[in-house]
């Protein structure tokens, strides 16, 4: 009793360690997006048509701090991974080890990507399409906090989704994931994103295009995630059988 104690302590020691360390390199890239936050903002906004209008004081800082924030936030991502990776690895196998290392610089890739898919191709046609329903009925002006606020919502929840490939390649790798898990809980999946959704739409009404589209993508990666778990899911029989051999 006393040595499974210890082990559990230990177990826990190496976790805290781990999410300090990550906490430290998140409070790192922070500093170093919130000074560069100007040179950011500039880039965004050079070529809107209007100006963005700021209230108040608490505007200004709340978007140095979104900015800096989704920076961090990327920037730390694979560090994160690497420490998940670095806990579980005494647990894994020679083959779960080096194939599931190679999928942490996928997960900064791919959430830089679902990042440019929401920034460069959803959020301007939902923005395009709003703007275009008040016609010439409204003079188009936004607060610097809706309109950053209204971005943030489209592309970090679409960072996230488009990891969900990677996630499952590691997840079945390491075998807590197989495709047929993934098969019996996605009608399970799908429910639980349409009551996100409508809940969603009922705290937040005048977004729900971007709720909407961002659920599009999530449809389309699970289906994606489910056939190339398929395909990591056999190479993994083909190690362990090679392994038991």
């Amino acid at each position: 009793m006393a040595n499974k104690q210890e082990d559990i302590i230990s177990h826990l020691n190496e976790l805290r360690n781990r999410l300090i360390v990550t906490a430290i390199v998140f409070v790192a890239f922070f500093i170093v997006g919130f000074i560069d936050v100007d040179k950011i903002y500039k880039w965004i906004a050079h070529d809107l048509d209007y100006r963005l209008i700021v209230l108040g004081p608490s505007d200004i800082i709340w978007v140095y701090f979104m900015i800096a924030g989704v920076i961090a936030i990327a920037a730390t991502i694979p560090i994160l991974a690497l420490q998940i990776w670095l806990y579980v690895k005494p647990a894994l196998k020679p083959f779960e080890i080096k194939k599931s290392l190679t999928y942490i610089p996928w997960l900064f890739i791919l959430f830089i990507v679902g990042l440019c898919f929401g920034y460069f191709i959803v959020f301007p046609a939902i923005l395009n399409f709003i703007s275009t329903l008040g016609g010439d009925l409204f003079e188009t002006s936004f607060t610097v906090e809706k309109y950053f606020k209204f971005l943030f919502n489209i592309i970090i929840p679409l960072g996230i989704v488009f990891e969900l490939p990677v996630v499952v390649m590691f997840l079945t790798t390491i075998g807590i994931v197989s495709p047929n898990v993934l098969i019996k809980i996605r009608k399970y999946a799908y429910f639980v994103l349409v009551i996100l959704v409508i809940i969603g739409i009922l705290i937040t009404p005048p977004d729900f295009l971007s709720e909407i589209l961002v659920s599009i993508p999530f449809l389309l990666l699970y289906e994606i995630s489910l056939i190339l778990s398929k395909s990591v899911y056999k190479r993994r029989l083909k190690s362990l059988e090679f392994d038991y051999d």
